[in-house]
């Protein structure tokens, strides 16, 4: 049994380097690169589907289920953290670290209040996981990726000097155990050079 942590898909606005809303959708490009995770993801046991509730989650978890022939299970709390008044503005425009300043955006959510949230996600995904017959894909976004590896899980494959930053669709192994552990960090191996981001 593992789970598949998975982040979506490109959109127009991650590409431009721009704070995402949570109907931002995939662009063409992500498209792509979802259909390739999903012919990826069929050479696992997958036996339930669990995504976000944001566009660009859903749709790149909707090219796994075409794959796999198994329902979406929304989970509102695998939401990206909320940037509040920083949606649609530029990241260069933007205090240097936001993304990890611990201060909440203007009608945002704080790190401390996203780290709780992504705890109790967390818990429940695993939950969920133990009840499946195979593995867990779950689609999620960026931050939710590093929030569990860099937190919950044992990661000394993380620590071990592979990349901080999660390319678009790539997908970390964890494996069951006394403790959920890291076996397969941020793949991106099923992209070839023109679909990388």
């Amino acid at each position: 049994m593992a789970i598949l942590l998975i982040r979506h898909g490109e959109t127009p606005l991650n590409a431009a380097r721009i704070v995402q809303f949570p109907d931002t959708p995939l662009s063409g490009r992500g498209l792509e690169q979802a259909a390739r995770l999903a012919r990826h993801i069929v050479s696992y046991p997958v036996g339930a589907i669990l995504s976000s509730d944001y566009a660009r989650a859903r749709m790149t978890a909707e090219a796994i289920r075409e794959a796999t022939g198994i329902e979406i299970e929304i989970r509102a709390s695998l939401r990206e953290r909320n940037f509040g008044a920083y949606r649609g503005r530029p990241h260069d425009e933007l205090p240097g670290q936001f993304r990890f300043d611990g201060a909440a955006p203007p009608g945002g959510e704080s790190v401390a209040a996203f780290d709780a949230r992504v705890n109790a996600a967390w818990t429940e995904v695993t939950g969920h996981a133990n009840t499946v017959e195979g593995d867990t894909a779950v689609v999620t976004h960026g931050l939710v990726c590093h929030s569990i590896v860099d937190r919950l899980v044992d990661n000394d494959h993380r620590r071990a000097g592979a990349p901080a930053m999660w390319a678009n669709t790539a997908f970390t192994v964890l494996e069951a155990g006394a403790r959920w552990r890291v076996t397969r960090f941020a793949c991106t191996g099923h992209l070839d050079e023109s679909a990388r981001s």
